[in-house]
């Protein structure tokens, strides 16, 4: 698998959000995540979107980080919030989550984030089993778009430099 980083409205990652919300629609039973996301979110230094591609250079995976201080919606100083992870139907399985996971984590920790954070539902343990796996822990408060709903599971985990 070669990961690339893409622009949030590259061809491949539009066709990957449009599979990722078909399948947030059929699990929740509504029209996807809403959550209002723009290009400009993910431009480095401020966010970075990464695609996976198989050895027939297939988009097969997708995720990004976009910088969130302390706001309204629950964030604090220094969040680097996980947006879009996403990994096809046949390409599960492989690590390919994990793989663009720690990507996500290093850009952003050399980017200067803190805190990675994430929103995730209920209805998707598979996400909730990598994230826990991988040293998220579920958090008190919650922050983001669906924080006020009972099937939202927000998580952080503490970006540490190395040596630190």
């Amino acid at each position: 698998m070669l990961i690339h980083p893409r622009p949030f409205d590259h061809p491949d990652a539009v066709k990957l959000n449009d599979q990722v919300q078909l399948e947030y629609a059929e699990r929740y039973g509504d029209e996807g995540d809403v959550t209002p996301l723009d290009p400009s979110m993910f431009v480095p230094p401020h966010g970075l979107y990464l695609l996976a591609y198989d050895e027939q250079e297939r988009p097969v995976a997708t995720g990004g980080w976009r910088t969130q201080n302390r706001n309204a919606d629950g964030y604090e100083d220094g969040d680097a919030e996980i947006k879009r992870m996403f990994v096809i139907p046949e390409g599960r399985g492989r690590g390919l989550a994990r793989r663009m996971l720690a990507a996500l984590e290093e850009d952003a920790r050399a980017a200067g984030r803190t805190r990675m954070v994430l929103e995730t539902g209920d209805q998707q343990p598979e996400a909730v089993a990598l994230y826990t796996s991988c040293g998220y822990t579920v958090c008190d408060v919650k922050f983001g778009h669906y924080r006020e709903y009972d099937s939202s599971i927000c998580m952080a985990k503490p970006l540490q430099r190395p040596g630190a």
